[in-house]
């Protein structure tokens, strides 16, 4: 069992599911990246999810783009991505996820990725933009260093896409819970719901929902059937608009939902 399995394993024997916080590295600096995702942990926030800036950001929506784009500009770099992971680990217990689109692994080759995020005490990679029938490589280099990989699935996937993104993931599936970009939203779309009961049919231990959930309802209602509620957008305005501070006590607010939960898995 990988420390995210067991982190949410963890959870669900308590009775409810995991709170997982999404942080760019490098935004609003390096530094302050480092402390926004230890206060994430400090107040609740079970897995961590930090995203590596990218220059054709394809599923992030606007709060996050504009993030990673400043960090772009300010001189981000991978190197940055490995460092923050070990500086991140060093203070916390939680499990540290990176989130990255394939081409900057592809670029820093697939094998050394692996081997330095292992290093830095990572503990997997969730990738929005490869599937698990074109990543071999990937599945070969996590397969050798026990690194998680996350795979997602859409409301729109075929079942025997889904059965492929089961099989290949690593920690969780990711279940998008709606059609589109990351972002906050008043609601959060039914079809998840659906979505991770076909998940489930397809063999699913774990599987977490994320795009658009921004308050602690809405974590209570996605947790009452999935094993963790993803939050992004939200953590990365509060810290734009407050700081550190800021999006520690989001972070707190958001931590309510995962109590009481009426579970139906």
């Amino acid at each position: 069992m990988s420390a995210v399995e067991r982190a949410l394993a963890v959870r669900r024997a308590a009775g409810t599911g995991a709170l997982i916080g999404y942080l760019p590295v490098g935004f609003p600096s390096v530094a302050e990246s480092i402390d926004a995702a230890v206060a994430l942990v400090e107040n609740g926030v079970d897995v961590l999810e930090l995203g590596l800036p990218y220059s054709d950001p394809v599923m992030d929506g606007a709060v996050i783009q504009a993030a990673t784009q400043r960090a772009l500009a300010d001189g981000f770099r991978l190197r940055h991505g490995f460092e923050a992971v070990r500086a991140i680990t060093a203070q916390v217990s939680a499990p540290v996820l990176v989130m990255t689109y394939w081409n900057p692994v592809v670029q820093y080759g697939v094998d050394r990725f692996a081997d330095d995020l292992a290093a830095a005490g990572g503990a997997g990679l969730i990738t929005p933009d490869l599937i698990p029938d074109e990543g071999g490589d990937w599945l070969s280099a996590s397969e050798r260093t026990g690194l998680d990989r996350v795979f997602l699935a859409a409301p729109s996937s075929s079942d025997a896409r889904l059965r492929q993104a089961v099989v290949s993931s690593r920690g969780f599936v990711y279940a998008v819970s709606t059609m589109g970009i990351t972002g906050a939203r008043t609601d959060v779309d039914s079809a998840a719901q659906v979505l991770v009961e076909r998940l489930r049919d397809a063999g699913a231990v774990n599987a977490c929902v994320g795009l658009g959930i921004s308050t602690a309802a809405q974590v209570r209602e996605i947790l009452a059937y999935a094993d963790g509620a993803i939050v992004g957008s939200a953590l990365v305005r509060a810290l734009a608009d407050g700081g550190v501070e800021a999006v520690g006590a989001l972070a707190a607010e958001l931590s309510a939902g995962t109590v009481n939960v009426s579970r139906a898995v």
